[in-house]
């Protein structure tokens, strides 16, 4: 017998995570380049230090100024109608997709995604005992609603996950896919639309937030890790039905969300317009980036998000490590051959671009033939 006795399916598995290495350009986890100004670092230093000296007691367990205060943003932010009841919040989108498989997987029940698709996904099911369920990508990384509908209508999945922009392409779902998956799921399940990229998207994205008060079993996620340049004080959240909300509090931790998190969280939102003031530069430099790319003749997925995914090569863990060499991490995920780089400040991207075009001078590491653009 081994020791620790770690559950069976455990054994021998390497935990999540991007390595974090210090370099002088970091590219590899979506973080928003862009901090706080000394201001508004000022106002969450003292939000926290007010909450500080009422640390003796629990922190409020409904969080009810955060969910006020996250449910006028989302009204601002593709959403409307939406009141505090209609939010839950929790330790990053990766607690509150924990716990959306909590209440709404487990033995006996399925989750379904479509791959190429955010990492994680899988643990959750796992370590929830649900199934895992996975249907595929186009080319484009787009659906075939015909194919997805046929899928879930086979299968049954209790809760089905639908990243848009999804991770690690980039891709958004138009609000077609989105409605027919909710009707093809019916009342038997949830469709959980991950939106933590969302405020990068391109003009004309549509969020589903729109689509709340059409379906009942729409859930839309979160997170201020990303655009709010806020991946240190891990807060995600989503809006849904209700009841959805009340079905979470079964199975949430008591008092899960601090007294110093939810400080931080709302005096953050107090400063939304100047934390969001970055969104529209990274929007210029990613779209920037992608026609870079494609003029080296990669292939670049359609990014609504604040990364690119680019490709094919022959040996993408040599390009990885040729440009770390160079003192550039990126991330080296998604389908073989493909490549994720974030986006950052203009000068880390020129020093990616320059990293990457003396990488492809070496035969071995340059792109793969092609016949077009993704």
């Amino acid at each position: 017998m081994t020791f620790p006795p770690i559950r069976e399916e455990l054994q021998g598995i390497e935990p999540y995570g991007a390595p974090q290495l210090d370099v002088p350009v970091q590219l590899n986890v979506n973080e928003n380049p862009y901090g706080p100004s000394p201001a508004t670092a000022a106002d969450i230093a003292a939000a926290a230090g007010a909450a500080a000296t009422t640390l003796n007691r629990y922190p409020d367990r409904e969080f009810t100024a955060l969910r006020e205060g996250l449910a006028a943003y989302l009204n601002t932010s593709g959403g409307s109608g939406i009141t505090p009841d209609m939010v839950w919040a929790a330790n990053g989108s990766n607690e509150v997709m924990l716990q959306l498989l909590q209440a709404f997987g487990g033995p006996g029940r399925a989750a379904l995604s479509f791959a190429p698709t955010y990492a994680m996904y899988p643990e959750y099911a796992r370590d929830t005992h649900t199934e895992w369920l996975v249907g595929k990508r186009e080319d484009d990384f787009g659906l075939d609603l015909d194919r997805a509908r046929a899928l879930v209508e086979e299968r049954r999945p209790s809760v089905v996950l639908l990243p848009s922009p999804n991770n690690p392409t980039g891709t958004a779902l138009p609000t077609e896919a989105v409605s027919t998956l909710c009707e093809a799921v019916g009342e038997g399940g949830i469709v959980v639309v991950d939106e933590a990229y969302t405020e990068f998207r391109r003009t004309g994205t549509p969020s589903a937030l729109e689509m709340l008060p059409t379906h009942r079993n729409l859930v839309v996620t979160r997170t201020m890790s990303k655009a709010f340049a806020l991946a240190g004080a891990r807060l995600g959240y989503l809006a849904a039905d209700p009841a959805i909300c009340d079905a979470i509090r079964v199975v949430r931790l008591p008092y899960h969300l601090s007294s110093v998190t939810q400080a931080t969280a709302l005096a953050a939102l107090r400063h939304a317009p100047e934390l969001l003031g970055r969104v529209a530069d990274l929007r210029v430099e990613r779209d920037s980036c992608v026609a870079w790319l494609r003029e080296q003749g990669l292939q670049v997925a359609e990014s609504d998000a604040n990364f690119a995914l680019f490709g094919t090569f022959a040996d993408r863990r040599a390009v990885w490590q040729g440009l770390l060499d160079r003192g550039v991490l990126i991330r080296e995920t998604g389908p073989e051959g493909w490549l994720r780089v974030s986006i950052g400040t203009p000068d880390e991207m020129m020093a990616f671009k320059d990293a990457l075009i003396d990488v492809m001078k070496t035969e071995p590491m340059r792109p793969q033939p092609t016949e077009g653009s993704t």
